[in-house]
């Protein structure tokens, strides 16, 4: 039973290692590669975040959102983006199309220049880490189930290392054992912090992210409390993660109920308090940057304003513990409500940390310096791995572990089943393998009995 417990992880493992590599190996450098996103658009982006347009006039910044309107045809502003010195203030903007767009802003309130936001260093980078360039639910999914399914190759190739005793010291070793050793000794090394780089990830997932989120919706003493009204349409990547779904409060819609809207994630409203105003509001709130503000979705929809801790937006983060969703009325700019840290449930408060942990920015360059580690050396398991097997592999055959003679174990069932109860879609994708192992060992039976037979 316990040699049948071994071979199964190990086969299991052999299995997933061969099918998921590509996958984790592009997760990973993309994941490097986001690390250093606010580092690297320091640089390629000066001008636009730190420059200066050459303009002495000084204008307000409802008068720059007009002109960047009529500069840029077809793209509306959703959001502002005021940011501590000496980053210029941002506006995003968007078209009918959902295309969004950059535009700068200097101290004068004076456009500097705009970039299209698909082709930016970090959403290049975080599209490669989340749809590999692709999109679509079913890529989605697919980088899920890679992520899912690097959780298990962690957890039995710990189990394979010490029931194994893979890193006991032996007298005489080939290359192939001293290569196996390797790759045991750093997996071991960086299974815990993979792990939670894995799961602090996950929120973000399509499957299993939404069924995160949704948990902390239905219980808000454990995950975020709920806020009666209607919640935003648009682009919410400068909201906080634990109130990206919330309901906001709306505003008094007395003054909005004969105005027609054009529903582009903003709200082009003669009534609506100007922006400029509404910054006065925050300011008398001691409210210091960096914030987003959030244009109201509706006529009775409110401005938003956002402190976050994993925006992905540079210069945009801050602390957990200053992570705040605000409501201000549309018309008289008047505080209506807040959700905070302080506010959130156990759920809520893990990802408000975990995220930006993930994201390698949580405790600046210590943060990123050991997530570049962690996933250099994943990356250096994956080779070795690999070597491993191709040492061991006989020419013209896959040399894959051998079949397991006797019935699969009972503990590596439970194992597997409680795996797949805690990631739905790795225990999906478990359903399907065991489906195709079947329909394989039907198909390999009947040609064995049509031998016999002839």
């Amino acid at each position: 039973m316990k040699n049948t417990f071994y071979q199964s992880f190990w086969r299991t493992h052999f299995y997933a290692a061969l099918f998921i590599t590509p996958l984790l190996i592009s997760l990973t450098l993309s994941g490097i590669g986001f690390l250093f996103y606010t580092n690297v658009e320091n640089q390629l982006y000066d001008k636009y975040f730190f420059g200066e347009s050459g303009k002495t006039e000084v204008q307000s910044i409802d008068e720059a959102v007009k002109l960047a309107e009529e500069s840029y045809a077809g793209y509306k502003t959703n959001k502002i983006i005021e940011l501590e010195e000496p980053y210029n203030t941002r506006l995003t903007m968007k078209n009918a199309d959902g295309k969004e767009k950059y535009v700068f802003l200097d101290d004068h309130n004076q456009i500097i220049g705009g970039q299209d936001a698909g082709y930016t260093f970090a959403n290049i980078m975080r599209n490669a880490h989340s749809s590999l360039f692709i999109g679509g639910t079913f890529v989605n999914y697919l980088v899920e189930l890679a992520a899912c399914w690097a959780i298990f190759l962690l957890l039995s190739g710990i189990y394979m290392t010490f029931k194994g005793k893979v890193l006991k010291k032996t007298k005489q070793t080939n290359k192939r054992q001293k290569s196996r050793k390797f790759h045991a000794l750093i997996g071991t090394i960086i299974t815990i912090p993979m792990l939670v780089i894995i799961f602090t990830g996950l929120p973000w997932s399509a499957f299993m992210g939404k069924y995160i989120y949704q948990a902390s919706q239905d219980h808000p003493s454990f995950g975020m409390p709920l806020l009666q009204q209607q919640p935003p349409t648009s682009d919410v990547s400068e909201i906080p993660w634990a109130t990206r779904q919330e309901t906001p409060p709306t505003s008094d819609s007395g003054h909005a109920a004969h105005h027609g809207m054009a529903n582009m994630g903003f709200v082009a409203n003669p009534n609506q308090l100007s922006v400029e105003k509404l910054q006065h509001e925050i300011d008398a709130m001691n409210i210091s940057k960096p914030y987003a503000i959030i244009y109201p979705t509706s006529e009775d929809g409110v401005y938003t304003v956002a402190k976050s801790s994993n925006t992905g937006v540079t210069g945009l983060d801050v602390s957990p513990y200053d992570e705040t969703t605000m409501y201000f009325d549309q018309y008289s700019g008047k505080y209506i409500d807040k959700v905070g840290y302080e506010d959130y449930g156990i759920l809520a408060k893990w990802f408000t940390w975990g995220i930006p942990l993930h994201e390698g920015h949580l405790f600046g360059w210590p943060n990123k310096l050991i997530n570049l580690l962690v996933c250099l050396a994943f990356l250096v398991v994956i080779v070795w791995g690999f070597r491993t097997w191709l040492l061991r592999k006989k020419q013209g055959i896959l040399s894959a572990p051998p079949k397991i003679s006797q019935k699969v174990s009972i503990p590596f069932i439970i194992f597997m089943i409680i795996l797949g109860i805690l990631m739905p879609l790795f225990g999906l994708s478990l359903i399907a393998v065991v489906l195709v192992e079947l329909i394989i060992n039907l198909v390999s039976k009947n040609k064995l009995a049509k031998k016999e037979v002839n």
